[in-house]
């Protein structure tokens, strides 16, 4: 796709959301189904992907650790808005890899210690890029990139989150 598609694609989005601010909340929602069986979520969708325990937490490294996911939807979100910002500027970029690395603290996790933190740790994002791209070219990339990347932007300025729960009632006897 090149920027004149692009641009044509976008045009009559960015017009509707001028026109009607509130069209541009868009919703997000995941789902996945608890298997207690292996201690493990299934998530929906064409390819069965299955999450679980992480090796330093017990699991048996067959299942994708949440951590990992997290970390794969930052790369992802990035490499995608990377691509949108290099064809709306017309950049000559050929290819490339993210690479989105992280740390966590098991001991937080399991609950052996309780001052160490439990959660990502010192998230790095690299950029591997390919094509003819000068120095101030990069960096306007990377520049618009962490600006509009969803993922890394919800990272960075967490909003509130809330958390409910919803048991069905049993039936009277």
């Amino acid at each position: 796709m090149d920027a004149t598609a692009l641009r044509a694609l976008q045009a009559p989005l960015k017009q509707k959301y001028r026109d009607n601010p509130d069209s541009a909340r868009i919703g997000a929602r995941a789902e996945v189904v608890l298997d207690l069986s292996q201690i493990a979520a299934r998530l929906p969708g064409d390819a069965l992907r299955v999450a679980g325990l992480h090796q330093a937490a017990g699991g048996t490294g067959r299942h994708a650790c949440s951590a990992d996911m997290l970390l794969e939807a930052l790369a992802a979100c990035a490499g995608v808005t990377l691509m949108a910002v290099a064809t709306s500027l017309g950049c000559e970029l050929a290819g490339g890899r993210v690479v989105a690395e992280g740390v966590w603290d098991a001991r937080g996790t399991l609950g052996v210690d309780k001052a160490a933190p439990v959660g990502m740790q010192d998230i790095n994002i690299s950029f591997y890029l390919e094509g003819n791209l000068d120095e101030p070219t990069q960096q306007r990339l990377i520049q618009l990139t962490e600006r509009y990347c969803v993922v890394l932007a919800t990272l960075r300025h967490p909003p509130a989150i809330s958390v409910s729960v919803h048991v069905p009632s049993s039936p009277q006897t």
